[in-house]
């Protein structure tokens, strides 16, 4: 009875203050950008100002970057070696960024777009 009334107390702290809902925000969403000769798969992506999301960057093909200086993201990547990056937009907008490691004769017009929200 006594171990049952502490189990039924320790639930009961841990719902007052939110621990089960701050176990659950920890994980970040995952969007999953490929890359390959001469775009990003999805080119453009929406995320909401403050939300922590992990961009995970796979290339198909020869190693490409993706380099969005407003958001501080310069990040290379290899086929068969995906890179994750993290981030927590603070500010509203839409951030530009290209590959960011020549990849061929339309490198440049690879390019990227991270529309953040409200």
């Amino acid at each position: 009875m006594r171990r049952q009334l502490s189990i039924a107390l320790v639930v009961l702290i841990a719902n007052t203050f939110g621990v089960g809902e701050m176990a659950a925000q920890e994980a970040p969403r995952t969007i999953e950008v490929h890359l390959k000769r001469f775009a990003f798969l999805p080119s453009e992506i929406t995320v909401k100002k403050g939300e922590t999301v992990d961009i995970r960057l796979i290339s198909e093909d020869v190693t490409h970057g993706l380099a969005v200086p407003e958001l501080n993201i310069n990040r290379e990547v290899s086929k068969g070696h995906p890179e994750d990056i993290v981030i927590t937009p603070q500010a509203v907008g839409d951030f530009h960024g290209q590959c960011a490691r020549f990849c061929g004769v339309n490198h440049g017009m690879m390019t990227f777009t991270i529309h953040v929200t409200e």
